[in-house]
């Protein structure tokens, strides 16, 4: 309707405007024609041999006569001229007027038609059947821009929806084998009377209880990472990073192992806050150590905005690097074994690195192990 009212009015405009431009020299237009060509009824002007005087004076009888007749036939054609020239231009008006609606009601409906296909898909969309798309067949433009980017977002939020169903199916997992192990221990274990059997038992139910404990722990991390910053001031991530490679260099995993961390740093400070960035590089220089071979070493760097902290360790697939971000994912299958951790470490460097606007990128190395860049200041 509002198309077809701006096309009536436009022809509204049109109509009135030709109308008043015929008016303003319709008059003009029949006296001139009519005192070239005679009119039928009116006395010709007589014919005279004398010269016309060189001063004006009172007309011939006969031209009187034949002014007046001009005069009256060029009101009366006027006035019937614009009279028919206004009937049909309302005729034509009112005929355009139902074109055009009829018009505009087809291509208003035609342009249009993509925006309904889209929010008929965002009606039927739920959690079971977040897998379709609009897929929008037609020419580049706007509402093609607007079918695309809707596919886009439901692509982010399928893989969204997906990554927290297998969260939350990971963490029942997870924190459902220490209660099992723990009820086995004590239905079983220490059903016994031997002071060593008892003592056994005791420090697993311990181990199990301190699992469980680093898991939480590490939960409540993703999920405090995962609201943002609260608070923010200057961190020196070039001291951070060293002052964590050694800790983790001196720890006695590494020394039972062998496994050298050296760190090289150039000065780097970053706005964020320091509790947060202390688990970042304390994750990710502890999973290269604990994912590390005999003998093998770790290099933390930091330079150019970027924290690297590269390991060597058993061959990664490739195609397997980017899962290794998702929470609970492992390169092989949990063993429950000591110190094989929660599968919670990449994931929370991840989320820590979105709260800090930086960008989390790994790969594989050819000979083994990973190498993970956490560049600060790629996003606002």
């Amino acid at each position: 309707m509002l198309y077809g009212g701006l096309l009536v009015l436009a022809g509204g405009m049109l109509i009135g405007l030709v109308n008043f431009l015929v008016r303003e020299g319709l008059y003009s237009s029949i006296s001139t024609a009519v005192a070239v060509r005679p009119v039928s009824g009116v006395p010709a002007p007589a014919a005279s041999s004398s010269p016309a005087p060189a001063y004006p004076g009172p007309l011939h009888p006969s031209d009187q006569v034949r002014s007046r007749s001009i005069e009256t036939f060029t009101q009366a054609a006027e006035q019937a001229a614009q009279n028919r020239l206004l009937t049909v231009s309302l005729i034509a008006l009112g005929v355009f007027a139902v074109i055009s609606v009829a018009l505009a009601w087809w291509m208003a409906g035609r342009v249009l038609r993509p925006v309904g296909v889209i929010t008929h898909t965002a009606r039927r969309l739920s959690g079971e059947n977040l897998h379709e798309r609009i897929a929008l067949d037609a020419p580049a433009g706007e509402l093609k821009q607007l079918a695309d980017t809707f596919d886009d977002m439901l692509d982010r939020m399928e893989q969204l929806v997906g990554a927290q169903k297998r969260f939350a199916a990971n963490a029942a997992h997870e924190l459902r084998t220490p209660l099992a192990i723990q009820r086995a221990a004590a239905e079983i274990g220490l059903d016994t009377g031997d002071p060593a059997a008892v003592a056994r038992i005791r420090r697993k139910l311990i181990e199990v209880a301190d699992d469980s404990e680093r898991l939480i722990e590490g939960l409540l991390l993703l999920s405090v990472s995962d609201q943002g910053l609260e608070r923010r001031e200057p961190v020196d991530l070039a001291a951070l990073a060293r002052t964590v490679a050694t800790e983790c260099g001196a720890s006695k995993d590494a020394r039972a192992r062998d496994i050298t961390v050296r760190a090289r740093t150039a000065p780097l400070s970053v706005d964020g806050d320091p509790v947060l960035l202390a688990h970042l590089v304390r994750n990710l220089v502890s999973n290269a150590v604990r994912h590390n071979h005999d003998s093998g070493h770790v290099q933390v760097d930091v330079h150019d905005r970027t924290l690297t902290v590269t390991n060597t360790g058993p061959h990664v697939p490739p195609e397997t690097v980017p899962y290794l971000f998702e929470p609970f994912r492992r390169l092989r299958e949990r063993l429950s074994g000591p110190g094989e951790g929660a599968g919670l470490g990449l994931s929370i460097v991840a989320s820590i690195a979105r709260a800090h606007g930086a960008r989390t990128e790994a790969e594989a190395n050819p000979r083994g192990g990973l190498t993970v860049h956490v560049t600060f200041g790629a996003y606002p």
